[in-house]
């Protein structure tokens, strides 16, 4: 199916969708250095600009409308939603696209906190919304590991069907493929994914295979506990704003910091996927972005759903 996305970074989600036979026809983000990375691995179709700029009629008619939106403006002094928070106008603007598009599906990833904002009344509006947009709407809170991805990543995937197409042909979350209990495999340890690279010290052909020199001291604190190598990584991390530097995770060593290249691994980025910017940028892009492996298999039922429906 034909496919837009929003917020796209550097195109993990898109890049997971095309890799299950769907076009990605329009994308869009603010971030210079996420779009020049889509550019050069995905495709020239991501305009780099900002959302609230553009027109939601100007964008293309798709099948599918898929992106993350910010979820800070849904605090409790902003139950009403207001247009003047320009936090808001981000998810306004998602809204506003599916409501003048009309796709079949929408899928809007967002982190594991936009549950619990304003005691739950958040996410409750956000679905009112799009229920009143003329969609069935799931909240489906996953996590990573169990799709073979080997990070502990918590995120939430609400998704969107007009409500024409019927309930019998919903769009379905992917069945789990792993587990902690090994069933039906065995979570994915961080030591598995990361084995082949060589030491990023000494001369290799691997692209963006360089760490940052934040030192290495263990705390009780996320980005600075000590990672288990028969175990998920603990979540890539990113600073969405660009600000404060990034926190990489530390290598199972224990003697330095994940590089970029290993934590795209983590994020299940193919090894000549190559990241464009300076080293906090490719961090936070990669950090940003959705598990490739697990957007291929949304991208799988976005293709049954094409077969079995339409």
């Amino acid at each position: 199916m034909t496919i837009v996305s929003l917020f796209s970074g550097a195109g993990g989600l898109d890049l997971g969708l095309i890799q299950a036979g769907n076009e990605v026809i329009w994308a869009n983000d603010i971030d210079k250095d996420a779009i020049a990375t889509y550019s050069e691995n995905i495709g020239e179709n991501a305009i780099c600009a900002d959302i609230r700029g553009i027109n939601a009629g100007d964008i293309p008619a798709a099948d599918v409308v898929v992106g993350g939106f910010p979820c800070q403006g849904f605090s409790q002094a902003n139950m009403l939603r207001s247009s003047s928070d320009e936090r808001n106008q981000l998810y306004t603007f998602f809204l506003q696209v599916v409501i003048k598009t009309r796709p079949k599906y929408f899928i809007a990833e967002n982190v594991r906190g936009i549950l619990s904002i304003d005691s739950g009344n958040a996410i409750k509006n956000i679905v009112s919304d799009f229920e009143d947009a003329g969609y069935l709407v799931t909240v489906n809170l996953v996590n990573l590991a169990d799709y073979g991805v080997p990070q502990t990543r918590q995120r939430v995937f609400i998704i969107g069907q007009r409500i024409d197409i019927g309930e019998a042909t919903l769009f379905r979350v992917p069945k789990k493929t792993n587990g902690k209990d090994g069933r039906p495999e065995p979570w994915v340890s961080i030591k598995t994914a990361l084995s082949h690279f060589p030491d990023p010290d000494f001369p290799n052909d691997y692209v963006n295979h360089v760490y940052s020199q934040y030192k290495v001291e263990y705390r009780d604190f996320t980005g600075h506990r000590a990672t288990d190598p028969d175990k998920p990584c603990p979540t890539i991390l990113a600073r969405g704003n660009g600000q404060g530097g990034v926190c990489a995770i530390p290598h199972y060593n224990g003697k330095r910091r994940l590089t970029v290249r290993e934590s795209a691994a983590i994020q299940t980025f193919p090894d000549d996927f190559r990241f464009v910017g300076s080293m906090n940028s490719c961090y936070r892009q990669i950090g940003n972005a959705v598990p490739v492996l697990f957007a291929n298999l949304l991208g799988q039922e976005i293709k049954r759903l094409e077969r079995e429906v339409f």
